[in-house]
């Protein structure tokens, strides 16, 4: 085997499950989602020479995931697949800053109505474990966009829970 193809083998090894978690994230169908990684990981062997620093292969990864993912809806525009309502059960570890426990089905719909950018670039930082520049590389934005999307993705989230809450306590 040449160094070529164990390294493309050790990176898949590496990253095959986050790049399933995250493709049935986008896409809410496991067939489709095994679909999506078969071919950004046919689309990343034939790019392997692109890759510059593998220390960046996972957001590299993630982001060949995220163009297939979109050629995938452009193909398929009649049946237009929209973002998932319902969260991966991973965010329920996210931290709010806050000591209070947080109702898990409360946090999914304040969720589910932030708008897209802001959904996606939270569920990137919190189920992928991304940084600020991983996302940035990712969905093809700036670093500043995303960190101010992640930014107002909390404080609205923060606004939209402290809302329920009062509103639990007018109903006691």
């Amino acid at each position: 085997m040449d160094s070529k193809h164990a390294q493309f083998e050790a990176l898949v090894r590496a990253y095959s499950s986050d790049l399933y978690r995250y493709a049935y994230w986008l896409c809410k169908q496991s067939s489709l989602a095994e679909d999506l990684v078969q071919d950004a990981c046919l689309r990343a062997w034939k790019s392997l020479h692109t890759l510059q620093d593998f220390s960046s292969a996972r957001a590299w990864l993630m982001t060949i995931v995220r163009n297939e993912f979109f050629r995938h809806c452009k193909r398929n525009s009649s049946r237009h697949q929209q973002w998932d309502e319902k969260i991966d059960t991973q965010l329920s570890m996210m931290a709010y800053e806050r000591d209070e426990a947080v109702d898990m089905m409360a946090l999914r719909q304040a969720i589910d109505t932030l708008p897209d950018d802001y959904r996606e670039s939270l569920v990137l930082q919190v189920m992928g474990g991304f940084s600020g520049d991983e996302i940035a590389i990712i969905t093809g934005d700036s670093r500043n966009t995303i960190m101010t999307r992640l930014f107002r993705a909390r404080q609205k989230l923060r606004s939209l829970l402290q809302g329920q809450d009062e509103h639990k306590v007018k109903q006691s």
